[in-house]
């Protein structure tokens, strides 16, 4: 088994459930690296907002943001390929979306915006308890959102729209598809709807990595949990899903690992992939 090349998700698969790389994932990801594979972080979240515990981990160089709409050097901080949404794209959706119960976040240049009531109040909007501390500690609070989506309508990495419940997501979800075919819709969690440019997707990301590490598509192994992590594991010569995964995820994915609080990616690189000494 030749893997050159490892695309990580986040939340949910490489981070646990407070948001930390855990000791042992990350004493597995130290050995990866020493071995000359790339380790490539596959989120949907803006660049700004990649927690240190992965910043700071000596050989993640790479990261794919936004779901594959913008692609970056992490020391540097450069962008090496963007997807922005079309102006005329966000207005549909905009219009689309104006009398629905949702909340609104936006992502420009790997920062992220949200209206400052969401920001205050999050649960109310239908956030996740456990989603509380990274939404008030990485959003950039606006007056009005909607109106700063308008008037920043040509430079959207990314639109993020939070939902109550499941039947919420539906509608909002066909809405959107409706509205515009020159975007991206997925989901990494109930609670959203995520849209991009029709180009970006995790998939996306990782090929144009691989391109620019001269990696084959049969030497890349990818891990994720969620919806927006199905077409990264198809794309993969070794898809691996987390135990805590969506059935489409897992559906999607080649091996089924351990749940993201057991140390799963550990455990997939340890005894499926074989790449950390038992």
């Amino acid at each position: 088994m030749a893997i050159k090349c490892i695309a990580l998700d986040l939340d949910r698969t490489t981070l646990n459930r407070e948001g930390r790389l855990s000791i042992g994932n990350k004493k597995a990801l130290e050995e990866v690296i020493a071995a000359g594979i790339h380790v490539l972080v596959a989120s949907g979240r803006a660049f700004a907002t990649l927690p240190e515990d992965i910043l700071g981990l000596p050989g993640i160089e790479y990261a794919i943001t936004c779901n594959g709409a913008a692609m970056y050097h992490i020391p540097t901080g450069e962008c090496l390929k963007r997807y922005r949404i079309s102006a005329d794209a966000v207005e549909a959706v905009m219009e689309a979306t104006k009398e629905e119960p949702v909340a609104y976040e936006a992502f420009i240049d790997g920062v992220a915006y949200a209206g400052r009531e969401y920001i205050e109040h999050p649960v109310q909007f239908g956030a996740s308890p456990h989603a509380v501390e990274y939404i008030q500690t990485t959003r950039h609070g606006q007056d009005d959102i909607v109106r700063f989506i308008h008037e920043n309508k040509h430079c959207l990495d990314g639109m993020d729209m939070v939902v109550r419940d499941e039947a919420e997501q539906n509608r909002i979800w066909e809405l959107v598809r409706q509205a515009s075919d020159e975007v991206y819709i997925t989901s990494s969690i109930r609670q959203l709807v995520e849209i991009a440019d029709r180009n970006a997707g995790k998939k996306n990301g990782v090929a144009f990595f691989a391109d620019l590490l001269g990696v084959r598509q049969d030497e890349i192994a990818a891990f994720g949990d969620a919806d927006n992590d199905s077409d990264m594991l198809r794309y993969a010569g070794y898809g691996i899903a987390m135990g805590n995964a969506s059935p489409s995820c897992k559906e999607a994915a080649d091996f089924i690992t351990k749940h993201h609080d057991e140390d799963g990616l550990a455990y997939g690189l340890r005894h499926i992939l074989e790449l950390v000494p038992q």
